[in-house]
């Protein structure tokens, strides 16, 4: 059967109980994710505990997932913690140097009973998603292609569970439509025999889900476009405004919102000052 299972990264319990409701709401399997990278937004060892809990009270199977880990201390962390599958991401590092550290994180895996995915090539951008504004020139940041060669080669020398392809998709938002080189799919699905995922699925169209999952694409990742939608939402709910604060010689912006008095709705007010 030619499916794909949705994997959403949860920095928040918000975020964690919407996932988990909308697939309990269709009835289908899904995989939370916590990324490496998100340790600043909320520490593993505070919302992995949460998640874990969440999908055991779950009526769907679900997936707890750490992300784009890039330090095997990390990675052990999660797996201590009771994470059902990582990802140990060294697609930055030399061939070599990203093997030796495949082996290692798939044998502490191996030893929780978890899975492993791993990555050949690059997406260009960081999970996040975020994007420069002063730097912005309409240009993606440089990708490369997972090579289907090197791929055959990294699957049989790790023993990897999954592995992550980069084919055309990119992590944050996109400046222009993404294009995806599937003929890199159809290379790679004549060599590979374990389950493909797709990163930067945030903006792709349906055709092309549907045609990625068609050549073997197992696993999609999705984030930033559910984190702009959601941090929208609230904007517009609760229109919030900003004004700037200068203070100990520092430029903050503070954010605020104003309900009529008398409203039967709850009034919440809540200051982030963030750095200009």
């Amino acid at each position: 059967m030619n499916i794909a299972i949705g994997s959403f990264n949860t920095p928040n319990l918000e975020s964690v109980q919407a996932v988990i409701g909308a697939a309990e709401e269709l009835d289908v399997p899904v995989i939370i994710m916590h990324a490496e990278v998100h340790e600043e937004i909320c520490p593993i060892n505070i919302i992995g505990k949460v998640m874990i809990q969440c999908a055991k009270d779950t009526k769907v199977p679900v997936c707890v997932h750490l992300d784009h880990g890039e330090h095997l201390a990390y990675l052990n962390k999660a797996l201590e913690i009771g994470f059902t599958s990582v990802m140990y991401d060294g697609s930055a590092l030399p061939y070599e140097e990203n093997v030796a550290n495949t082996c290692i994180t798939v044998s502490l895996a191996r030893k929780k009973g978890a899975s492993v995915e791993a990555e050949i090539g690059t997406l260009g951008k960081r999970e996040l998603g975020y994007r420069d504004e002063k730097k912005e020139t309409g240009e993606e940041p440089k990708q490369v292609y997972t090579n289907p060669y090197d791929a055959e080669r990294f699957v049989k020398e790790t023993g990897i569970d999954a592995l992550a392809c980069s084919f055309g998709t990119a992590h944050g938002l996109y400046l222009t439509k993404p294009k995806l080189d599937m003929n890199v799919l159809d290379e790679i699905k004549k060599r590979v025999n374990v389950p493909r995922v797709m990163h930067g699925g945030s903006g792709v169209s349906e055709e092309d889900y549907r045609t990625v999952i068609s050549k073997g694409i197992r696993k999609i990742n999705y984030y930033t476009y559910m984190a702009k939608a959601g941090g929208e939402n609230i904007e517009q709910h609760f229109k919030v405004s900003s004004f700037p604060l200068s203070k100990d010689k520092k430029e903050y912006n503070v954010y605020y919102t104003v309900v009529e008095k008398g409203k039967e709705t709850s009034i919440y007010y809540r200051r982030d000052c963030d750095k200009r």
